[in-house]
């Protein structure tokens, strides 16, 4: 007997389809999912279908809804985030941080007092290695005092990759030199990435979180770095984690946000802009 022919897959990403997958993606992370997205949701999940072995997005559909869509839901807003970063993006930030921000954070470590500082939506780990070799480089012994750098992103794959720590974009121009010593380690061979040294990656810890879900952290950060995110909200949604942002935010402390965004909503009232992009905690 011939084997059967596998079912058809159809990738057609019809209305009524795209608006249960925006939703979808809404309430799970907070991105907002236009109608120009649509070609580029349809070419990330079509294969998502074939592995599932699904007729068509609807029957996608159901399944990301279904009881035993969770984890799948999870893989999905992994496939449509979009992840683009580097070392030291956005220079001028890094600049205030050296300045103006860490030196009084480093007198408080060093009399023994706690700093913390928060890369939101870290993707890969640049961001947060960038930090911690700012720090590094001001503080040569900071890894005997209690100064940690914390990194999170909603995708899993993007964690794993900054715990591995192994970058082939070592190289980029925009890498300060001094900065390029203290942060990597040797490398066998470039084509294979060079690792990030371990002094410099034993101050940062990275783990996944949902900026829409429930935040775990206890006590409140120095500084956050939350760059890029809140672009893919919608006004509503920025609003709220601009005023979640200032509730673990310690007085006087500073938030870091991308070149397109401004802090907007009620939590206005309670930053003060101090830079480019930079807003102090009042």
């Amino acid at each position: 007997m011939p084997t059967p022919a596998p079912a058809m897959v159809r990738n057609e990403l019809d209305d009524r389809s795209f608006l249960r997958l925006s939703e979808l993606v809404y309430s799970e992370s907070g991105i907002v999912l236009s109608d120009g997205k649509r070609n580029l949701v349809t070419s990330r999940l079509a294969r998502r279908l074939r592995d599932l072995d699904l007729a068509d997005f609807d029957a996608y559909c159901q399944h990301l809804e279904s009881a035993d869509g969770a984890a799948e839901r999870r893989r999905m807003i992994s496939l449509l985030t979009t992840n683009v970063t580097k070392f030291f993006r956005e220079v001028h930030h890094f600049e205030a941080l050296q300045a103006q921000i860490l030196p009084p954070l480093i007198a408080r470590a060093r009399s023994g007092g706690r700093v913390r500082i928060w890369s939101a939506g870290c993707s890969s780990g640049q961001e947060p290695y960038s930090i911690a070799a700012t720090v590094k480089k001001l503080m040569p012994d900071v890894n005997r005092h209690d100064l940690r750098i914390l990194g999170t992103d909603i995708d899993p794959e993007m964690i794993r990759a900054g715990r591995a720590a192994i970058y082939t974009d070592a190289d980029e121009p925009q890498i300060p030199p001094d900065m390029r010593r203290l942060m990597f380690g040797p490398a066998e061979t470039r084509e294979a990435g060079v690792p990030i040294a371990p002094d410099v990656k034993s101050l940062v810890t990275l783990t996944e979180l949902n900026l829409m879900q429930d935040w775990p952290m206890r006590g409140r950060f120095d500084v956050i770095f939350c760059r890029n995110v809140v672009i893919y909200f919608d006004a509503k949604t920025q609003a709220r984690l601009w005023a979640r942002f200032a509730e673990v935010l310690a007085p006087g402390g500073y938030l870091f946000v991308g070149h397109s965004e401004r802090v907007s909503g009620p939590a206005v009232d309670q930053f003060t802009p101090t830079g480019v992009t930079q807003y102090c905690r009042t």
